[in-house]
């Protein structure tokens, strides 16, 4: 439990960080997403998280500002609520079924949100011309935990077809090129 914990604050910190960085003309730059621009992969993480992780679990889902006005802001109120959900250890270990059988709250926090979390802060440092080094310890255990489920992930339509890599590619090039971008 603290170890997926310790994951979705690594990866959302470095999200937060990220969005922090962009300059306010940069919003409108495409992002690696075909048709997304930057400001698309904040609204991604803010349209989803609150049903699948916080609705469906019955947690409150907090006041989010439009994305269009306040992407930093949209970003804090779904992290916020994340951790708030986290931190609680009747939260934290509640179990639910989010798809893939019974899962605990930060089970399926560790599945799910850290992974896009992660990948989606390559896709808006790639964007806005950010640095788009990430943790290396996180892209291995991600990369690690997705590769088994290849065929799952290529049928949920989440992800592209997969981009190949040569051999010798790190694991951070394994992972974007696993999820379908072009490293």
């Amino acid at each position: 439990m603290k170890d997926a914990i310790e994951r979705y604050d690594r990866a959302a910190t470095a999200f937060t960080a990220t969005v922090r960085g962009v300059d306010a003309d940069s919003w409108e730059k495409p992002a690696p997403c075909e048709g997304w621009v930057a400001r698309d992969v904040v609204r991604h993480l803010v349209e989803w998280v609150p049903g699948m992780m916080l609705e469906r679990r019955g947690l409150p889902v907090p006041e989010i500002p439009s994305v269009d006005d306040d992407p930093l802001g949209a970003w804090a109120a779904i992290d916020g609520a994340l951790r708030a959900g986290l931190s609680d250890p009747e939260v934290s270990e509640g179990t639910d079924d989010v798809g893939l059988g019974p899962k605990t709250f930060a089970e399926a926090v560790d599945m799910f949100c850290t992974p896009d979390v992660l990948v989606h802060t390559w896709d808006l440092a790639r964007a806005t011309g950010q640095d788009e080094s990430l943790d290396p310890d996180l892209v291995s255990s991600i990369l690690k935990g997705m590769e088994p489920m290849d065929a799952a992930i290529r049928g949920s339509g989440q992800f592209g077809p997969r981009v190949e890599v040569g051999p010798d590619a790190d694991d951070q090039t394994r992972l974007i090129a696993f999820t379908g971008r072009t490293p």
